[in-house]
């Protein structure tokens, strides 16, 4: 299938009541309702404050995948992407999506942390990484997945997360759009029968969205954590894959990520619908590069200032931190680093040309001061995003 194919369905059954970064509970459970007539949907569990859970079964087939979102409550790019997969299906008469209906049971789970989506945090209202908690299930919402698993026993497991703006592809300046991984399973990272099954679908994955976002696209490191629940999964001999929605230029309400989320997911299934993974065509993942932790969001590069009483030329490192105000994520520029980043990409770079670098009556620069607004040589520059 094509990208224009693809292209296609999202814009003609895009989920338009979810947008931007903030997606919790109140938003989906009118959708979950609407849904009740054409799909399974159940309330699962409730969170620690109380939230509940749901999970929606899409078709009858024998191939059955579980996928869960939101696993991060400040991670919603997947979640967007899933509703508008769920209308796809719930819409369309396209004979592909009906196969896949045919051929497969999904079970989805939208939001699986809803206080963390609530609040807008990565770990829920205990201040618990559920995705740190496979082997303790300490959690509420991790004994919830963990019986979803042992009840619906997944022929694939899809892990969907979001990742940061820091990431960048291997050792190119270009950014991690997306993400995968086929986790380890064991301490030695062996490539396991299991994790390949994982691996080929990854690479057909990968093939397609090369065409649109070429080395825009990256793998995790698979160092083993018993503690994580992709490895724990994988552990136990189903392929399971990570998912993870990353930055596209000056996107960073994650709608154009949205798109290539979608269709990840939905390529995904369509070739696990029409074919026996094996495990036998993993080796292009191989060639994948590995993300490295390489962007700012802003640099200010080779600007005087003063410090320690000493004029000094230095670059000026600035990351947004995402902020929740009045149900709207707001970006507050901070200064992340000072000094030589030159080994770093910034995804919108100043260049001073040594002006001198000052902040108008404002506080000393330092590392952690909120910067709105610098100046070069009383030239004014706002770090804002527009």
């Amino acid at each position: 299938m094509t990208s224009d194919y693809f292209r296609n369905l999202f814009d003609s059954y895009k989920e338009i009541q979810l947008k931007n970064r903030y997606i919790q509970n109140d938003h989906i459970l009118p959708l979950l309702e609407n849904y009740k007539e054409i799909f399974r949907v159940k309330q699962i569990g409730f969170s620690v404050l109380g939230e509940p859970i749901h999970s929606i079964q899409i078709g009858t087939g024998s191939k059955k995948i579980l996928m869960w979102s939101q696993m991060h409550g400040n991670e919603s790019t997947t979640t967007k992407a899933i509703f508008d997969i769920c209308n796809v299906f719930a819409n369309s008469s396209n004979v592909d999506m009906q196969q896949i209906q045919s051929n497969c049971t999904i079970l989805i789970v939208p939001i699986l942390n809803p206080d963390g989506a609530k609040l807008y945090t990565r770990l829920n209202a205990n201040s618990i990484d559920l995705n740190r908690d496979a082997k303790n299930l300490s959690q509420p919402e991790s004994k919830v997945l963990r019986g979803l698993f042992d009840d619906f026993k997944p022929d694939f497991c899809f892990n969907l997360h979001g990742q940061r703006t820091i990431f960048g592809v291997g050792d190119t300046s270009n950014t991690a759009t997306l993400s995968f991984l086929s986790p380890a399973q064991d301490e030695g990272s062996t490539i396991t029968e299991t994790r390949k099954k994982a691996m080929e679908v990854i690479s057909v994955m990968n093939k397609l969205l090369q065409t649109q976002i070429p080395n825009q696209i990256g793998i995790y490191d698979d160092t083993y954590n018993e503690n994580c629940v992709g490895d724990t999964f994988q552990a136990l001999h189903c392929p399971t894959i990570l998912f993870e929605a990353g930055h596209y230029k000056e996107d960073y309400n994650r709608e154009i990520t949205r798109f290539y989320m979608f269709e990840a997911i939905l390529s995904s299934l369509m070739y696990i619908s029409n074919n026996e993974v094996s495990g036998d065509l993993y080796e292009p993942y191989l060639n994948i590069p590995e993300n490295n932790k390489s962007f700012l969001d802003i640099i200010i590069r080779q600007t005087t200032i003063i410090l320690n009483n000493k004029s000094e030329t230095v670059d000026i490192g600035i990351q947004y931190v995402e902020t929740l105000k009045n149900g709207i994520i707001e970006f507050v520029p901070k200064v992340e680093k000072i000094g030589d980043l030159s080994n770093l990409n910034g995804h919108r770079n100043i260049l001073a040309q040594n002006k001198e670098f000052s902040l108008q009556g404002q506080d000393v620069l330092a590392e952690g001061l909120v910067v709105e607004t610098v100046f070069l040589k009383n030239i004014k520059y706002s770090l804002k995003l527009t």
